[in-house]
C-alpha cells in the first residue's frame, strides 16, 4: 500500500516592504493611530534631536526635512493622479508653480497684483486657500479637454502644460518679474522674540533648536497628516474604488457603468490642489520664486519619488520623497564615509544619474516599487483581508500537521 506524499503549499516570497505593509494592513484602525501618532512625534523631533547617523553635514538638517515635507505633499498629490487613477502626468510641476506664484503675486511687494490691506503677519495664510483654489481650477481647465486622451498622448499634453506655465512665468515680466522672479513673499510671522525678531518661519531664523527649516517642517507634517486623512477616506470610498477600476482597465470600468471621465477629472483636480498647497509652502519658506525652479527635471523627480516608493501606496511615496530629497543632501560636505575618503559634493552633483540608474534597476527587479500597494475594492476590505489571512494560516498549519502524520 503506497502512501502519497502531501506537500504544503509554498509560501510566496515577501520582501521587507511587503511584510511591513501586510503587518500594517491587518492592524485595526485604532491600533494604526496608536502606532502612528508616536511615530509622527518621533519624526517631528528629528531636526531637534539631530541623530548623528541621519544629520546632514553640509546643509541644515531642519531645512532638508522642510524640503522633504514639500516633496512628500507633492508625491501624495501626484500619487492620486498616477498611482490611484493611473494617469501619467509629466507636467505636475506646473501645479506646483501655480501655487507658488499665486502666493507671490498676492503678497510680494514686487507684484502689480499685490493685495493691499492684508495683515503682514497673516498674509501668507490668507493667500494659501486662494493658491489651492486657483491650482484646482487650473487642473480643471487642463483636465477637461485632455483627459479623454490616454497613455503617451496624455503624458505629452501634461508635459507641455508644465513647460507652458514655466514659460509664462519667464515671459510675463510685467506681472511675474520674469527671470528676476518675485521676492519678499509673505510668511507667517509668529513666535517673535528677542532672538527671533522676525518670527520662527523667517528665513533669517537660524536659532537652535527651532530654526526656520524646523518650523516649516512641523507645519508640513501637520498638512501631510490632514491630506493623508482626506485622501485615505477618498480611497476607501466609491471614488477610490472607481480610481482603481480605471487604473486596472478603463474600458472594463466604462462598460461596468463607471463614469470614467468624471472620476479622472476628480483625480486631476485633487492632485492639482495638493500640488498647489506644496507650492504655497515653498513660496513662503524661501520667500522668493523664479521660473527656473519649476523646470521639467523637478517634475521628473516628483515622479521618481512616486515610482521609487510604490505607486498607489501613500506611505510608500512619502518614503520615496524622503529618498529623493535626503540622499543628495546627505553627501554634501562629507569628506569621508565609514572611513573611506570621498568627495561628497561631487557625488551629490551626480544625483540625476544615480536616480536614473536606481529607476532602471527597480523596473527590472521590483517594478511595483519599494512598498507596493495592494488595493482592496471592498468597503469592508480590511476585515475580509484579515479573515482571509487567518484562514490561510490555519490551512497551512493543518497541512503541516497532515504531512507530519503521513510521515
Amino acid at each position: 500500500m503506497s502512501t502519497e506524499t502531501v506537500t504544503a503549499p509554498a509560501a510566496p516570497h515577501l520582501g521587507v516592504g511587503d511584510r511591513i505593509r501586510l503587518w500594517w494592513d491587518t492592524l485595526p484602525r485604532q491600533t494604526q493611530w496608536l502606532v502612528g501618532i508616536p511615530a509622527i512625534v518621533l519624526i517631528a523631533l528629528l531636526p531637534v534631536l539631530r541623530p548623528p547617523v541621519l544629520t546632514t553635514v553640509g546643509t541644515d538638517f531642519g531645512g532638508v526635512l522642510a524640503q522633504f515635507g514639500m516633496y512628500a505633499l507633492l508625491a501624495i498629490g501626484l500619487n492620486v493622479v498616477v498611482g490611484q487613477a493611473g494617469l501619467l502626468d509629466l507636467g505636475y510641476v506646473g501645479f506646483y508653480a501655480v501655487g507658488a506664484y499665486t502666493v507671490g503675486l498676492i503678497t510680494s511687494p514686487d507684484s502689480p497684483w499685490r493685495v493691499h490691506g492684508l495683515d503682514p503677519h497673516w498674509a501668507w495664510l490668507a493667500a494659501l486657500p486662494v493658491a489651492v483654489a486657483l491650482t484646482a481650477i487650473s487642473g480643471l481647465i487642463l483636465g477637461s479637454p485632455t483627459l479623454r486622451l490616454r497613455g503617451d498622448y496624455l503624458a505629452i499634453v501634461t508635459l507641455g502644460f508644465g513647460e507652458i506655465v514655466r514659460l509664462l512665468a519667464d515671459n510675463l515680466s510685467n506681472i511675474t518679474g520674469g527671470g528676476r522672479g518675485l521676492s519678499r513673499i509673505a510668511y507667517p510671522v509668529v513666535g517673535t522674540s528677542s532672538t527671533r525678531p522676525t518670527g520662527v518661519f523667517s528665513a533669517g531664523n537660524t536659532a537652535h533648536p527651532v530654526n526656520s527649516g524646523t518650523a516649516w517642517f512641523w507645519l508640513s507634517l501637520v498638512l501631510i497628516v490632514v491630506v493623508l486623512t482626506l485622501v485615505g477616506n477618498l480611497e476607501r470610498s466609491r471614488v477610490g474604488r472607481a480610481w482603481v477600476a480605471i487604473r486596472e482597465d478603463e474600458d472594463a470600468a466604462e462598460i461596468m457603468g463607471v463614469p470614467t471621465f468624471k472620476f479622472k477629472l476628480w483625480a486631476f483636480l485633487i492632485g492639482a490642489s495638493i500640488g498647489g498647497l506644496s507650492g504655497a509652502l515653498y513660496a513662503g519658506q524661501v520667500q522668493f520664486v523664479v521660473p527656473t525652479t519649476f523646470n521639467v527635471i523637478n517634475s521628473m523627480l516628483f515622479l521618481c519619488a512616486v515610482v521609487l516608493g510604490g505607486q498607489g501606496n501613500k506611505l510608500g511615496v512619502i518614503l520615496g520623497a524622503f529618498i529623493v530629497v535626503y540622499l543628495p543632501n546627505f553627501f554634501i560636505g562629507r569628506t569621508n564615509l565609514f572611513g573611506i575618503p570621498i568627495n561628497g559634493n561631487e557625488i551629490a552633483n551626480y544625483k540625476y544619474l544615480f536616480f536614473g540608474v536606481a529607476l532602471m534597476v527597480l523596473m527590472i527587479f521590483r517594478p511595483q516599487g519599494l512598498f507596493p500597494a495592494r488595493q482592496k475594492l471592498l468597503t469592508y476590505g480590511r476585515d475580509v483581508y484579515a479573515a482571509a489571512r487567518r484562514a490561510a494560516t490555519a490551512l497551512t498549519h493543518r497541512t503541516e500537521e497532515t504531512v507530519g502524520e503521513a510521515r
